[in-house]
């Protein structure tokens, strides 16, 4: 059964600097195919208003990171709505071009840029990590093991393929799963999962 998602507001700095965001995402996104394309407001449900509703699945205090950034899809949006330290780790060059300048036009000193493949990084113990449509679970719950803290969760939303990939990786993984109701996208689910280990160690 999935849990309903709290209501979030921001203040009007944090929308202002999600509106240079927005900017920067128009301007970047015809040179190096960001996201697909749109208009603004389309842009501001799908994207900021998607990664903003995590802001409450997120623990009180980092360190956070988010895999395979890309755009910054959750991350450096909830890196503005949320503060705290955050860890983008991203391979390609160009995105990580886009993610140094975003946080810099958007204020963002408490954001990290980590130029390299996700099994390459070495970051301190998180407290929470997020992955946008990167890779099935079966692919992130070994990220999520050896990066996060003892208490850390992993904060992954999905479409119609949660409990496909939770299914698939029951027999090789523990945790405990809790599932929240997108409020972006009536089908896709949010899931916060914690206690991540190997069903055999």
């Amino acid at each position: 059964m999935r849990q309903a998602l709290p209501e979030t507001g921001v203040s009007r700095e944090t929308g202002e600097r999600l509106a240079v965001y927005l900017a920067l995402l128009t301007e970047w996104n015809p040179r190096i195919n960001l996201v697909a394309p749109a208009g603004i407001e389309e842009w501001r449900v799908r994207h900021v208003e998607d990664s903003a509703q995590l802001r409450p699945l997120l623990p009180e205090r980092g360190p956070f990171a988010d895999l395979g950034s890309g755009a910054g899809l959750p991350g450096l949006v909830l890196a503005a709505v949320a503060g705290e330290e955050w860890h983008m780790v991203e391979s390609d060059q160009r995105k990580c071009a886009f993610l140094r300048e975003a946080a810099r036009r958007m204020g963002l000193a408490n954001v990290a840029i980590h130029a390299m493949r996700i099994e390459a990084a070495r970051l301190p113990p998180l407290r929470a990590l997020t992955a946008r449509a990167l890779a099935p679970l079966d692919r992130l719950l070994p990220h999520a093991h050896r990066l996060l803290a003892p208490d850390g969760v992993a904060i992954l939303p999905k479409g119609r393929s949660a409990e496909r990939e939770l299914t698939a990786a029951g027999p090789t993984w523990l945790m405990r799963i809790e599932r929240f109701a997108s409020r972006t996208e009536p089908e896709a689910t949010i899931l916060r999962l914690s206690e991540i280990r190997p069903a055999r160690d």
